[in-house]
């Protein structure tokens, strides 16, 4: 009896930290934004998706000198937002 209380106890855990695990996995792949094309827009909407996209690349700019600063994580939210004001 005490084994299959055990059993049931790891089926409860283990099942749903399994799907926390691969449901996390999948979000952090979707997270990243793919660059926004103006000319996938309508009209009235390009100018703003020109600025969305400008905004885009110097965001990855800046994520990228982070990286290789070897900015640490507790920090980089402050570096990237300084280097966007530049």
């Amino acid at each position: 009896m005490q084994q299959r209380s055990r059993r049931a106890l790891v089926a409860g855990v283990g099942l749903p930290l399994a799907a926390i695990l691969v449901l996390g996995s999948w979000c952090g792949s979707a997270a990243a934004q793919k660059l926004v094309d103006p000319n996938s827009v309508a009209p009235e909407f390009r100018a703003a998706a020109v600025k969305r996209r400008n905004e885009q690349i110097k965001l990855a700019i800046c994520s990228k000198k982070a990286e290789e600063a070897k900015v640490l994580r507790r920090d980089r939210a402050a570096f990237v937002d300084q280097c966007l004001d530049h």
